[in-house]
């Protein structure tokens, strides 16, 4: 019994080890949040540049005082511009690489885009070029035809803007009524 008791009496004595290197912690947690800050700040920076290279852009049309009256509506989110063609290539300049909550309302004179907490805008009917339905644009990726695409012309440049309606059975009947107003389509969906 002797040999017990002194083993219980050395566990006694002993103390655990400390568990927890504050310091060594608090360093840790202190790098990655500055790591954390520096790769949003480097996103940022990259946000700004591209709108920096695409300045040569000119202001969005805003809607006439009378547009008419409303052919079609949609309720959704807007999930950004692209260069016609090139669904990876955002467009920034203007706000219009923000998503946001969208309504649309179509009328003879165009497509007012509004959106709240974000720039709206307006699509003159002159500068429609075509609607397609599509799967995706700019980051955003959906099930085939889950996306509506207007392709339009703002400027010397062609842009493709993809909208996301609440019910997705209206999507069909804006693609017709878009392409019955344009008279030359010159931009295809592009495969992928």
């Amino acid at each position: 019994m002797t040999p017990l008791i002194a083993i219980a009496a050395e566990a006694a004595d002993q103390k655990s080890a400390e568990v927890t290197d504050w310091a060594g912690r608090i360093g840790w947690v202190a790098g990655l949040l500055l790591f954390v800050v520096l790769v949003y700040w480097l996103m940022r920076q990259g946000w700004k540049w591209r709108g920096s290279l695409q300045s040569d852009l000119p202001e969005l049309p805003t809607a006439p005082e009378a547009p008419g009256a409303a052919t079609l509506t949609l309720s959704g989110r807007y999930h950004g511009s692209t260069t016609a063609g090139q669904w990876l290539d955002r467009i920034v300049a203007h706000g219009l690489g923000t998503r946001s909550r969208v309504e649309l309302t179509l009328t003879d004179a165009g497509i007012a885009v509004v959106r709240p907490g974000a720039n709206d805008f307006f699509i003159p009917a002159e500068a429609l070029r075509e609607a397609r339905l599509d799967k995706g644009i700019a980051g955003k990726v959906l099930a085939e035809g889950g996306l509506l695409i207007v392709t339009w012309a703002h400027g010397e440049k062609l842009l493709d803007s993809g909208f996301r309606s609440d019910r997705a059975a209206e999507h069909t009947a804006w693609v017709e009524a878009l392409n019955s107003m344009n008279h030359t389509t010159t931009t295809e969906g592009i495969a992928r």
